[in-house]
């Protein structure tokens, strides 16, 4: 091909992108009705209008945002494109992957065994999975496991996405896996093996060996009609979902000194711990039915944003709905323990607070206005959580992934104005 047609197509493909990534923010300055969609209840004007300005000034795509304050749905809007190229509109019913936003409803469902006495937070793991007694964990407690302190990080044996549809052989794997350090002494997000150790833990202590996706789906999304699920079924249509999509290699490069610096060399280091996390499982692909069908509790989780927030309000209010002991909320509403070690994060590279699969606020790590808030971000921008203290559910998806970790500037906007909002609200 002539290098010059080559470079005219090039040309005409950076424009179509260019186009397509600024047409939503374009849109929304001239006529913010079209993009965004939804409830306010009065009060909580000032989160409507951040949402908005996601699109005219953050580059949002399309997302959705529902809050739940004292029991009551305050806030439920959506907006902009489920897929961006095709102009797509991001319906009412629109679901998308929230990735390891799966984690804190993962560790809900632990908790609901926590409180039913089916599971001890301080017991050895191989008391209810006794193959986990080999090569070092043996006496690794449920605590520290789900607080990132086991080492378990990463698995030895290559396996890919559809591997993941058989739990024993999974379990095989994972039960023989050394740690990386000594349990307990340090801590260091599992990425991707938290959701598999999480899943076998649920399928020992449960009278009826259910996974945690039939679990959540059985004892929490049908029972409060909640569109969500681990392990999408295939009546789900793709029309109902969101395409996700990766920051590009530009944004990456011009926004890494965002990150801290251990993070930055771990990206690309080969051999780093975080980069072989995601690595795991072989195949994994946001977008693909193959990784959507899959239960995945690490983060594969798929729903909208008002059934996060509507499971978060119930144990925001202490649960009492599914007869959730007050043992279990009162240890969830805790701060977090700090091992031995410090609270840095060995994988992260910054300070990070992990308490029974949750992420917890911390001196340097703050998402709330308060300590008993529970909860767990997605790569990209999702948040899901529980204030207990003001009894707020809040959820926030989106489809356009962003470069934090944690705090995302366009959740952190919406996250701000509602806490603004309860606060005139509180003082009135």
């Amino acid at each position: 091909m002539n290098k010059n047609i080559l470079k005219l197509i090039l040309i005409a493909v950076l424009i179509i992108f260019i186009f397509n990534q600024c047409s939503t923010s374009y849109k929304a300055k001239k006529h913010p009705e079209e993009i965004v969609h939804g409830y306010v209840a009065p009060g909580f004007e000032e989160v409507k209008e951040e949402f908005i300005r996601n699109f005219v000034k953050r580059k949002e795509n399309g997302s959705a945002i529902s809050i739940y304050y004292k029991g009551e749905k305050v806030v439920d809007l959506w907006g902009g494109y489920r897929d961006v190229l095709t102009k797509s509109k991001w319906e009412e019913d629109t679901k998308v992957i929230v990735f390891s936003t799966t984690k804190g409803l993962a560790a809900l469902c632990l908790a609901m065994a926590h409180s039913n006495g089916w599971l001890d937070y301080n017991e050895k793991v191989s008391t209810y999975w006794s193959e986990f007694a080999q090569n070092g964990k043996e006496n690794i407690t449920v605590r520290q496991l789900l607080a990132h302190e086991a080492g378990l990080c990463l698995v030895d044996e290559v396996f890919e996405i559809d591997d993941l549809a058989d739990f024993d052989f999974i379990s095989t794997l994972m039960a023989r896996q050394k740690p990386l350090w000594e349990p307990g002494e340090q801590h260091g997000y599992h990425l991707s093996t938290m959701g598999m150790y999480m899943n076998e833990l649920m399928r020992r202590v449960d009278p009826k060996g259910r996974s945690i996706g039939v679990f959540f789906d059985e004892e929490l999304a049908k029972p409060f009609d909640l569109d969500f699920y681990i392990g999408l079924p295939d009546s789900i249509s793709d029309e109902e979902l969101s395409k996700v999509y990766y920051p590009s290699i530009g944004q990456f490069i011009f926004n890494m000194n965002k990150m801290p610096e251990k993070m930055r060399k771990d990206f690309r280091n080969k051999k780093s711990i975080l980069y072989q996390s995601f690595k795991i499982p072989e195949k994994f692909s946001p977008n693909s039915r193959a990784t959507q069908r899959i239960e995945m509790p690490s983060g594969n989780g798929i729903g909208d944003a008002r059934s996060i927030a509507k499971i978060y309000s119930i144990f925001a209010e202490g649960g009492t709905e599914l007869g959730f002991k007050k043992e279990t909320y009162e240890l969830l509403k805790q701060p977090a323990q700090i091992p031995p070690a410090g609270a840095f994060d060995i994988i992260m590279g910054l300070n990070t607070y992990f308490a029974y699969g949750f992420l917890k606020p911390g001196p340097d790590l703050l998402y709330g206005n308060n300590q008993s808030v529970f909860g767990t971000p997605g790569a990209g921008g999702s948040f899901g959580f529980a204030d207990p203290k003001n009894e707020i559910g809040y959820a926030y998806v989106m489809s356009k992934m962003g470069l934090y970790l944690v705090n995302d500037p366009r959740e952190v906007a919406l996250r701000e104005a509602m806490y603004r909002c309860v606060e005139r609200i509180e003082n009135e």
